[in-house]
């Protein structure tokens, strides 16, 4: 039985399942809070009832197997960190092994995951922390989340049109949410399509988090766009090195371009070379390409100290 098999189809679901009552099971005497007993009564009303709205990992465990006990005991301290967003059902198969049997468990300790009454995961034997981690990751991700997770791919590919329909199909279904409003002007910006990005970043209110983004990134290109190629400014400043407007012209260029580290290279020896030129231009410009690069970059995170180390 793969993912997606649903629960109750094709004599999958228990004989006789009726109502049952959720227990908590107790840990030096204390509750775990969001696991509770699975038995063939309980498993209709408190597992795939409950599935239509939180998904349920199902532990199938026995007190007699020490890999299984331990599992318990994982899932029992993990489900306990994502606030009900995740249940864990635990069923005995020493006690009843009628569950087991009907979703076909072939060991201990065996996993089953139900969203929405049907079976979307399955892991059999024990499992690492950072896998199980994962797992409930991925169950308790929001949609704007899963949204973030396959555009995130599709750019990391430079696959701008993909990303483009995908966006505009989020659109579609959430017309209110100014975040995919934000990322469609942000990677019309990247497709070289400036005038269809203004028109989305007009779209969006000016207090939205992160347009800035999209906008600086934009305000780069439209620079970029009437300054000299990246080539003719290296072969201008292999004669004269400390020719900061060559210097800050190279990092507008080379930003526009994605090229950032080169970019902060250049807007940081501006900074070095005259920090008064331009008003703070070298300062200002790293922070601008800071800001297309996003929180929690990590070459925007080092050129950052080092902008802070040369000014203190």
């Amino acid at each position: 039985m793969g993912p997606g098999w649903p629960i109750g189809a094709g004599g999958v679901r228990p004989a006789g399942i009726g109502p049952g009552s959720r227990v908590f099971r107790l840990r030096n005497g204390r509750a775990v809070e969001h696991a509770f007993n699975v038995t063939p009564d309980s498993f209709q009303p408190d597992v795939v009832e409950r599935s239509a709205t939180v998904p349920v990992v199902l532990l199938f465990w026995a007190a007699q197997s020490a890999p299984a006990a331990d599992a318990k005991r994982q899932l029992e301290a993990l489900v306990g960190q994502y606030g009900g967003k995740v249940l864990l059902g635990l069923v005995d198969v020493a006690a009843d092994p009628t569950l087991a049997q009907h979703l076909r468990v072939q060991a201990l300790p065996s996993l089953r995951v139900i969203d929405k009454g049907q079976i979307v995961h399955q892991l059999e034997g024990p499992q690492p922390e950072p896998a199980l981690r994962s797992l409930f990751d991925q169950l308790t991700m929001s949609a704007a989340d899963v949204i973030k997770g396959q555009l995130g791919q599709y750019l990391e590919q430079k696959d701008f049109r993909s990303a483009l329909g995908f966006l505009q199909q989020a659109i579609a279904e959430e017309p209110n949410n100014a975040s995919f409003r934000i990322e469609l002007a942000d990677v019309l910006v990247r497709q070289g399509d400036l005038d269809e990005a203004r028109k989305a970043l007009q779209t969006v209110p000016a207090e939205a988090p992160e347009r800035d983004r999209p906008e600086t990134r934009l305000a780069l290109a439209d620079e970029a766009a009437s300054l000299p190629s990246s080539q003719q400014l290296l072969s201008k400043l292999a004669d004269q090195p400390d020719d900061v407007e060559a210097l800050h012209q190279l990092a507008v260029v080379e930003a526009a371009a994605e090229n950032f580290e080169a970019a902060l290279e250049s807007a940081l020896k501006v900074l070095q070379t005259d920090r008064a030129y331009g008003d703070d231009i070298g300062r200002l410009t790293m922070i601008r390409i800071f800001t297309v690069l996003g929180k929690g970059n990590e070459l925007a995170n080092a050129y950052r100290r080092r902008m802070f180390n040369f000014m203190h």
